[in-house]
């Protein structure tokens, strides 16, 4: 996914670059809600069994078409997608938002960013296996081989699973540029596979009314409910319009669902709807129903390619959201690989790749079929868009200065309608929709434990520290023996000593010519200019004070900051150029701060992080380490 770069001046070129970043998009916003289809008529339809059939393929063809418009265009596309923080989007995006908005920290926000990204994680875990499974489980319709393939449809799922995450590590720049054209064919054949039978059954048109989705809601009371929840299975895509905004741009995303997705997706819903009326029988599975025995396998094996299309979406996803946790401090450092030298969100994290494929194959071995999955689906998207609402309430009064009772007037029905839908998802919990929640818990109780981890941590080493200014002070009245070349001392809290100059100053008894503390600081914006990049400022002969300020999408770099020194008149040879880091050993104390097995998780976390050096792009050969204990 390639983050958008300046608008090119001429027409001609500003329209060629407009198409293809629609055209991009298609392929990486719209991967997940394109494949609905596959799945979510035919659970919809299960679940209005009870009632006339008529009115059961009128009724779930009406909730679609409202479902897509009230939540995927009138909600997302219209409304939410102004909540821009700097050009993205997403739940932690927004959480940023909120929290410049508020101009203080709030733990409210903070908690409901976790929850929001945590509920991504345990929705990415369902939409690969789910995606991919509903696919090959076409080839038990296919003509000759479908009664004997069965057995198969696993084995061969898990192996196409299986490939998708070992080569997340190659990058998918090379791939994702087949992407946007193989799912602008993927979205002309919906259209193409409907549209013969509503020709053939041009009534189905009038399921387009909103008469017949009540009707259909009040056949029976409790039916109702669990059609919604089935139904819900045709937005499940809606928040990738939203959290994959920075890479494409609102105007392109908005295109790209109002000109292609949407009415591609509506002619092969009411194709689907048609069919059944037709042929009642095909209610069992009506999207492969559709498809002509003459152009079956050519349309298999692109449903194939847009599952995978739509899985890789997903996992890209997970692999940014995973940046911008740790860059906000809701999870400790990662090993976060770039995969590109020219495209900015082309990124690889490899603990995060292995546990996507673990859980994706859990699942899939433990629901076996889509039709089981789908039980499980909804339930963490559901909750997902209620806390969207409840960041947009904080940035619509907040930060754009509406009125109260304007953001109640607008946001109030979206709130209600989303928590229907989450009412109606709620019934699955049972049946397997407890599977993401209790991934999402997880995930999220590792990011709190990390944040009050984080505080606890800092506050102790504060309160046990020396100030800067007050060692600098002592070092003039008695200084030590000096030394040539420069030191970069770098610390988490500025104002202290940092430990690693305290200790050399303790055990080396030495002082350099030039030092240099050095904190890292994440902004509550995606990117920062670079003209903002570097705070320098003087504490008196001998030492200075730098603050680095990144975006929460950007990846810190510690020898180009010094490049960005070097232009503000801050020169360093890095060949004589020596960074002190501090190491501190964590150590678990009962009763106080956290409970102790909150403790030990936020230890083991501590443990498990990746290396600073690493992490910031130091050359090892100039380190120098200093251990420290602390006591938490």
């Amino acid at each position: 996914m390639a983050h958008t770069s300046p608008e090119p001046t001429h027409p001609g070129a500003r329209a060629a670059r407009f198409g293809a970043l629609a055209l991009g998009a298609l392929g990486v916003v719209f991967g997940d809600i394109g494949t609905s289809p596959l799945y979510s008529m035919r659970e919809a339809l299960a679940h209005a069994g009870g009632v006339d059939p008529r009115l059961a393929v009128f009724g779930v063809v009406s909730l679609v078409f409202w479902a897509l418009t009230l939540v995927v265009t009138l909600k997302y596309v219209v409304i939410v997608m102004r909540a821009d923080n700097g050009g993205e989007g997403g739940t932690l995006a927004l959480m940023a938002l909120a929290q410049k908005a508020l101009a203080k920290r709030s733990n409210w926000l903070v908690l409901l960013g976790i929850l929001g990204a945590a509920l991504f994680y345990g929705d990415g875990l369902i939409t690969p296996a789910i995606s991919v499974l509903s696919a090959v489980e076409g080839l038990t319709t296919a003509p000759v081989i479908g009664a004997h393939f069965a057995p198969f449809v696993l084995p061969l799922a898990a192996v196409i699973l299986l490939a998708l995450f070992a080569v997340q590590s190659r990058g998918t720049e090379v791939v994702g540029r087949f992407f946007g054209p193989i799912t602008l064919v993927w979205f002309f054949t919906l259209a193409a596979l409907g549209l013969p039978f509503i020709l053939q059954r041009p009534e189905i048109l009038l399921a387009l009314s909103p008469v017949y989705a009540i009707k259909l809601l009040m056949a029976d009371g409790l039916l109702g409910v669990t059609i919604l929840g089935s139904v819900f299975l045709c937005v499940t895509g809606a928040e990738a319009l939203y959290a994959d905004m920075g890479h494409f741009g609102k105007a392109p995303i908005r295109a790209g669902w109002l000109v292609v997705a949407l009415p591609c997706l509506m002619l092969n819903y009411l194709g689907q709807g048609a069919l059944c009326l037709v042929r009642p029988a095909a209610m069992d599975n009506p999207f492969f129903g559709l498809i002509p025995h003459a152009v079956y396998w050519p349309v298999i094996l692109l449903t194939t390619a847009a599952t995978i299309i739509a899985s890789q979406a997903v996992i890209t996803g997970a692999f940014s959201v995973t940046q911008q946790a740790v860059q906000l401090g809701l999870l400790p450092r990662l090993d976060i690989k770039r995969t590109s030298e020219t495209v900015a969100g082309q990124i690889f994290v490899p603990q995060v790749n292995v546990a996507l494929a673990i859980g994706v194959l859990f699942l899939l071995f433990m629901f076996r079929t889509s039709s089981n999955m789908a039980s499980a689906y909804g339930v963490a998207v559901t909750t997902t868009m209620v806390v969207t609402v409840a960041l947009l309430f904080v940035v619509a009064r907040r930060h754009w200065g509406w009125p109260l009772w304007a953001c109640v007037a607008l946001l109030a029905p979206f709130l209600a309608l989303d928590l229907v839908f989450l009412g109606s998802n709620a019934l699955k919990i049972a049946d397997g929709g407890w599977v993401p929640l209790a991934a999402a818990g997880a995930i999220a109780l590792l990011m709190w434990t990390w944040r009050a981890g984080s505080d606890l941590l800092h506050q102790k080493v504060h309160r046990d520290s020396i100030g800067l200014t007050d060692l600098i002070d002592s070092l003039r009245a008695r200084p030590p023996h000096p030394v040539p070349g420069a030191a970069i001392f770098l610390t988490s809290d500025p104002s202290v000593a940092p430990v690693a100059l305290l200790h050399n100053l303790k055990h080396n008894k030495v002082l350099h010519a030039e030092n240099v503390v050095m904190t890292v600081r994440t902004a509550d914006q995606p990117r920062v200019a670079e003209k903002d990049r570097i705070e320098i400022e003087s504490l008196g002969t001998g030492f200075k004070r730098v603050t680095v300020h990144y975006g929460f999408m950007e990846t810190p770099h510690i020898p180009r900051a010094l490049g960005s020194c070097r232009r503000r008149g801050l020169a360093f040879d890095l060949m004589s150029t020596s960074f002190f880091v501090g190491r501190r050993t964590v150590v678990a104390s009962p009763g106080v701060g956290m409970p102790l097995w909150q403790d030990k998780l936020f230890i083991w976390m501590v443990k498990n992080a990746a290396d600073p050096i690493d992490f910031f792009h130091i050359p090892a050969g100039r380190v120098v380490e200093m251990g420290s204990q602390v006591v938490v």
